[in-house]
């Protein structure tokens, strides 16, 4: 696999609590650089990023970030108003309280409503995977593929774990038919995240393989 080919898998995260316009531009800018899948940052900022992108890369944004225990309805307006400054995807956080009471028809009751707050955007849910028991990422997977969701996500980076190779294969074993995977959250480099492609992860949300291929300045068709 070559490094345009993972890149292109990637969606270009900045969600540090101190962003600035300026760095989320060069985010952007990176996004068009490397041809990444989208950019993923603070809802705050997607309507500039848009303007600036005018569709050449999407827009990513988070809902419910990173804790994942607002309201529903907190969540959908989040998505709405994402949605209404050019939004092209979302991924939300799940009410990690909930699962822990077993109460999956919740869990999946706001999924539905977020997505369709989405008005055809895509949707990636975060299940936060570092807090979880097996037997809790295994019924989140279940529900998340009865769901209108298109994606499950590991991680959303700001926990006490990120992605691991373990997680990606439950969710490939676990997943339904037509459903999608995201591994997030320390993704260390391009050999890792060929790793986590080939247990079966559609997409990667990092900040670091960009950094790296600048950094290195390799030849983006060469094999990882």
């Amino acid at each position: 696999m070559t490094y345009r080919e993972i890149l292109s898998r990637v969606d270009h995260t900045l969600l540090k609590q101190g962003a600035t316009w300026e760095q989320i531009k060069a985010v952007c800018d990176d996004g068009l650089r490397f041809g990444t899948a989208s950019v993923c940052i603070p809802p705050s900022f997607v309507k500039q990023a848009a303007e600036y992108l005018k569709g050449r890369v999407p827009v990513c944004t988070v809902i419910g970030f990173p804790n994942g225990y607002n309201t529903t309805a907190v969540k959908v307006y989040e998505t709405a108003e994402a949605v209404e400054n050019g939004a092209d995807e979302i991924d939300m956080v799940v009410n990690l309280g909930w699962v822990k009471e077993g109460r999956y028809d919740r869990v999946l009751e706001e999924i539905n409503a977020v997505k369709k707050a989405c008005a055809g955007r895509l949707l990636k849910v975060i299940i936060e995977t570092c807090l979880l028991t097996e037997e809790e990422k295994t019924e989140l997977c279940r529900t998340v593929t009865r769901s209108d969701a298109e994606f499950i996500k590991t991680s959303t980076g700001f926990s006490t774990g990120g992605a691991t190779f373990a997680d990606v294969e439950l969710m490939k074993a676990q997943m339904g038919e037509g459903k999608q995977i995201k591994a997030a959250g320390g993704i260390g480099g391009f050999h890792d995240a060929e790793t986590f492609i080939r247990l079966g992860a559609d997409r990667l949300g990092t900040s670091r393989l960009a950094e790296q291929a600048k950094k290195k300045e390799v030849e983006l068709d060469e094999e990882v």
